[in-house]
This record gives structure tokens, sequence and C-alpha cells, in this order.
């Protein structure tokens, strides 16, 4: 049988010629492509994932006003809200309008842009939601092995010793 792809993680097939390009141009054997993501849309992607923003489009699925935000948000203080809320306009994820009442007003939406974004994030918080519990497990794994929480002198002496022998 004659082999023509590798089959990975989710399934998708990579050609094994896309691998050896690969293994040419990193130097090592690998079947994933490298990202290539310019500086520009990393910036975006970084504003846009960042904890709060989407905290915020989560709690937005129909127009609110500023105050309801804040309150459904639990730890959020006003300054970081109102400057997510910002970026996000800013970034055309949302949408800022001034109410006519008096006080004036002001209510949040989600834009198309920002509904686009819904179902992506839908999946990962539902990737999220799915693999806590791994991840939990693999976090406290890595602390126990790493001793992490233990003050740097309560470690010094075993880390002198572990480069004593290698």
């Amino acid at each position: 049988m004659r082999i023509t792809h590798i089959t990975r993680g989710l399934g998708y097939r990579i050609p094994l010629k896309a691998a050896a390009v690969s293994r040419e141009r990193w130097g090592t054997m690998t079947t994933e492509r490298p990202v290539h993501c310019s500086e520009a849309s990393r910036s975006i992607l970084d504003q846009i994932t960042d904890k709060w923003s989407m905290t915020v489009m989560a709690v937005l699925e129909e127009p609110r006003r500023f105050n309801e935000i804040k309150r459904r948000i639990e730890g959020v203080t006003q300054r970081v809200l109102t400057q997510t809320l910002r970026r996000l306009e800013r970034n055309g994820m949302i949408m800022r309008r001034v109410l006519p009442t008096s006080p004036v007003g002001v209510e949040y939406s989600l834009t198309k842009l920002g509904e686009s974004l819904r179902e992506p994030f839908d999946h990962l918080c539902a990737w999220t939601a799915a693999n806590t519990d791994e991840i939990r497990a693999h976090q406290m794994e890595y602390d126990r092995r790493t001793h992490r929480g233990r003050s740097q002198k309560a470690s010094a002496p075993r880390q002198l010793e572990e480069a004593e022998r290698a």
C-alpha cells in the first residue's frame, strides 16, 4: 500500500509532499504548515481575543447600556470596560448609539462583523468547556513537576543538585 497523505489531529490530511517541503524549509519533520499571520492581523487578534473583549461580546447578545454590561461582568472596572468598549468600537465589532434620553444614555450592540465572530467564539467556548478538566489536570501535573508556587529559596537546592548532575 502506498502512503500519500498523513492524517493529523482532527482528521485533516496533509500530502506527504507538503510534509517534505516543510521539513526542507524548517529543518525538522513536521506535517503542520507554519501560520503566516501579518503583524496587523496579529495585533487585531490580540485586541479582540483578550479576556475582557470576548466577555463583553458574549454579554452583547442584545443591545445593552454601559451599566448593564458592567453589572453582568464580574470583576471588570469602569476604566477597563470603557477601554474595552472603545477598542471594540474602533475595530468595528460593536456599535455605540447615543440614546435621546435625559440624562443622555449610551447603548452598545454587536455589528455584523461582531456577530460574525459569535460562531467561532461559541466553538472556542465549547471546546474550552469540554477540555477544562484535562487542561486543569495538565496544569496541576506541570505545577507539581516544576514545584510551581514554592519560593525560589526552597527550590534553589534542588536546582543546584540537578545542575550538578547534568
